[in-house]
């Protein structure tokens, strides 16, 4: 089928809207039609040439909320009018980390995810006889996608996907963060560093958690006042003393938990920084530029502090997404308030532009 689709073809220039063609679904693939995406950072690092990871041509975009048009050979789970949200990390629940709880790094498909491919090798992506590749296996910026049914996850069919496509990537990533990586205990106190998607993410997921403290540090008081709006319980407006603050704030001890969600090293080191000895945890949710390192003081870590990487949160996208996507259903996460604007797909690179500009927390496209 022909459909259009905003494709990197260099990167550091803007994505280009065209026609591109797009093969049925293949075994254990299904045939999504898109609904909405969100406009990810991921996205835009991508398309800057930052990512050394990265390819084109390739249809960019991974935060997707969409219905299920077909279903290749296999599949099991996902039928024709399923309502879905795309998964840029997969669980095959068979894999040595789908079956073990401490993980969410699916091993099943991410060699071939990691080149632009699906499962097979291939693309069903194409134009002219060229290969388009895959990003992130997801490919949202287009009207309908071909994604394993292992990257998908089944949602209520009540939650609207204009708003669901955010519990993609940086909703999840905070929520988990806090909730599944961290697992942020009653009554503590945590600290969470940058009031982004996944930041104020973080926050909600610390308030869920039932903590007592939440002190959130961001640049931007508009930022914050959404923070609050979270459940922050103190905010911060970020300097060279963040650290100094929050130490104060906690008696000179720090917080039980910290969270970093901007990517920026000098943030991450601030944040092991305000650590609690004796058991306090880092959970690292931002993702660092290329070639950047973390320098951490040994006697930090000596005197009881850990560090902790966070992928999507350590969300298990099929099975704990949909929980995520109910309990806001229900009332125990406000998301309106993340969505700043609407675009459509020939506006994908304002998307950029916003973000850029910090004008607000998410783009969404709407098809």
């Amino acid at each position: 089928m022909r459909m259009k689709a905003a494709v990197l073809e260099e990167f550091g220039q803007p994505l280009v809207i065209q026609e591109v063609e797009l093969a049925e679904p293949k075994s254990g693939e299904v045939l999504v039609r898109l609904e909405a995406c969100g406009v990810c950072h991921t996205d835009m690092y991508t398309a800057s040439g930052a990512d050394p990871s990265g390819y084109a041509p390739a249809v960019l975009g991974h935060e997707g909320g969409g219905v299920v048009e077909a279903v290749g050979p296999g599949v099991r789970d996902l039928s024709v009018g399923d309502h879905v949200v795309t998964l840029f990390s997969p669980q095959c629940r068979e894999c040595v980390h789908c079956v073990d709880e401490r993980t969410n790094l699916c091993m099943a498909i991410r060699a071939e995810q990691n080149l632009g491919h699906l499962p097979d090798g291939t693309t069903r992506l194409s134009r002219d006889g060229e290969d388009i590749r895959h990003f992130m296996g997801t490919s949202t910026f287009a009207e309908y996608t071909v994604m394993p049914e292992i990257a998908l996850a089944k949602i209520n069919p009540e939650a609207p996907l204009e708003k669901a496509c955010l519990f993609a990537c940086g909703l999840s990533t905070g929520l988990g963060a806090a909730m599944y990586t961290a697992k942020v205990g009653q009554g503590t106190t945590c600290a969470v560093f940058g009031a982004g998607m996944v930041g104020l993410g973080a926050v909600a997921g610390c308030r869920l958690m039932g903590a007592e403290r939440i002190i959130c540090v961001d640049l931007s008081p508009e930022r914050l006042e959404m923070a609050r709006a979270q459940g922050a319980t103190d905010l911060i407006v970020a300097d060279e003393n963040s650290v100094e603050k929050i130490l104060e704030m906690t008696g000179g001890y720090g917080a039980d938990f910290t969270f970093e969600a901007t990517g920026l090293v000098k943030v991450m080191e601030q944040a092991v920084e305000a650590t609690r000895m004796a058991w306090g945890l880092c959970t690292v949710a931002g993702v660092a530029g290329k070639g950047e390192t973390l320098d951490i003081v040994p006697r930090l870590l000596i005197t009881g502090r850990r560090v902790a990487g966070s992928s999507f949160g350590g969300v298990k996208g099929r099975d704990q997404v949909p929980e995520l996507v109910d309990r806001w259903m229900a009332g125990d996460i406000d998301i309106d308030p993340f969505i700043s604007h609407e675009l459509s797909l020939e506006e994908v690179n304002r998307g950029f532009e916003l973000m850029e500009a910090q004008d607000g927390i998410r783009s969404v496209i709407r098809f």
